[in-house]
């Protein structure tokens, strides 16, 4: 292949190529020559540290020799069947995620990631329940296609609607910004009792699921009261409803357990999952059903199908990547470290007029900045702007966030982090915050 020169890499990117939710004069990527652990080196050679593991997916870190090895060994064996053939690595992997999946899910369709696997979850849904509606919250994301879209809360389901019909949003329990006026010290779970309200209001026989994310990812990262998961599964119990959790950015180890739902014991019906499964190495997404949703599709025609469906080569790297967070103990990193992260971001909320919250689970966290504390004004993008710019100047890589949902800078990085290599990542995030502090009203 012809060497290209970083400019002619970044030139022929943005003229033949496009890029995800942008302006496309407007992208700015960073050509990447290689990357290995919590870093990763542009083709001029420049370090930055990755402080969002990409898009929240690289949770084992760049560039580990075991999946490597895995995706090359099943390369040169078989790189893909047949959907409705079988390999052993997607016999093996199946067993896998009943095992590290909680309560009784048992059998997993396989997608090539979370747009999928959600789009699947409302077909399995509707199919077993027989009804239509899935309620889904305000503040989420789940996917970019038209039925995982359709459940997004958010900006982006507004740009291109009409969406599927059938999805009913409902209000978050953001406990900053609280949508029902509660404090946390006198709250009454307002959350809980809108939930069932509209359950009530549209109809709980319509009703085939709630789906949720284990915690909410990119539209705040926002974790939910200790009560809240158990009592809408409840609410899901009392109804007749299915419980979906969207474990494809909080699953993984991402807030030092297996899945998110595990920190509330909460047995869902379906789980959709994908990026650190394969840990972004190789595309892959999973639907993992109950034991009894598996049952109902033995004798019942599936109306579901993908070409990649049990794909070789990502199979043989979800395994690998499942074996890595047991034998290199990421999860309980992830546990240990993230507390860490919590000692840490409190005390930058202290130094920092800017920083009007901080939320923290495991080591999925994120800093919300606001031009007033009192008022909890968001800060305006071109202050995000900024910040951004002296991150990545200053080699850290993460997620901004810079919309009606707030300002956020995201601390999401990979499970293999050390205390001191995520101290070298907050040094150069503080001096960015001087640049949001000047912005306070």
């Amino acid at each position: 292949m012809t060497k290209l020169t970083t400019k002619e890499i970044f030139d022929l990117s943005r003229e033949y190529t496009f890029f995800s939710w942008s302006v496309q004069g407007q992208v700015n990527p960073i050509p990447v020559e290689k990357a290995e652990g919590v870093y990763f080196w542009d083709t001029d050679g420049k370090r930055y540290i990755d402080f969002s593991s990409q898009l929240m997916n690289t949770n084992i870190g760049h560039q580990h020799p075991k999946v490597v090895k895995a995706i090359k060994d099943q390369a040169d064996k078989v790189c893909f069947v047949h959907p409705g053939n079988t390999t052993d690595v997607r016999a093996l992997l199946g067993k896998k995620l009943s095992e590290v999946t909680p309560g009784n899910l048992k059998k997993t369709f396989f997608a090539l990631g979370g747009s999928e696997a959600n789009e699947n979850a409302i077909k399995i849904a509707r199919f077993y329940t027989g009804r239509h509606k899935i309620l889904a919250r305000y503040r989420s994301y789940h996917g970019a296609t038209h039925g995982s879209l359709a459940l997004t809360g958010d900006y982006r389901r507004l740009a291109v609607e009409p969406v599927l019909p059938g999805g009913v949003h409902f209000l978050d329990p953001f406990c900053y910004r609280c949508p029902f006026g509660q404090k946390k010290e006198s709250c009454k779970r307002e959350c809980i009792s809108h939930l069932e309200e509209v359950i009530k209001y549209e109809g709980p026989d319509k009703i085939a699921a709630i789906i949720m994310e284990g915690v909410v990812g990119s539209n705040g990262l926002i974790v939910p009261p200790d009560d809240y998961w158990p009592r809408v599964r409840e609410l899901c119990d009392k109804y007749g409803i299915l419980l979906i959790s969207d474990e494809v950015m909080s699953g993984w180890g991402r807030t030092g357990e297996w899945f998110a739902v595990d920190n509330w014991k909460v047995v869902p019906d379906i789980i959709t999952t994908a990026k650190g499964i394969t840990s972004g190495y190789v595309p892959l997404g999973a639907v993992i059903v109950s034991d009894k949703i598996a049952a109902f599709f033995d004798d019942k025609y599936l109306y579901a199908g993908l070409t990649y469906n049990g794909h070789a080569l990502a199979c043989a790297a979800a395994l690998a990547t499942i074996e890595v967070y047991d034998d290199d103990k990421l999860i309980e990193n992830a546990k240990k470290v993230g507390k860490y992260l919590g000692e840490k971001l409190e005390a930058i909320k202290t130094r920092h007029a800017s920083v009007g919250d901080v939320r923290y689970i495991g080591l999925f966290s994120t800093i919300e900045l606001v031009a007033n504390r009192d008022s909890k004004e968001i800060m305006p993008a071109n202050v995000m702007g900024a910040v951004g710019k002296y991150l990545r100047e200053n080699g850290l890589f993460t997620f901004i966030m810079a919309n009606n949902m707030g300002s956020m800078v995201f601390i999401v990085p990979p499970l293999c982090i050390t205390k001191e290599q995520l101290d070298e990542g907050l040094v150069i995030v503080e001096k960015a915050l001087e640049v949001a502090d000047a912005a306070v009203k």
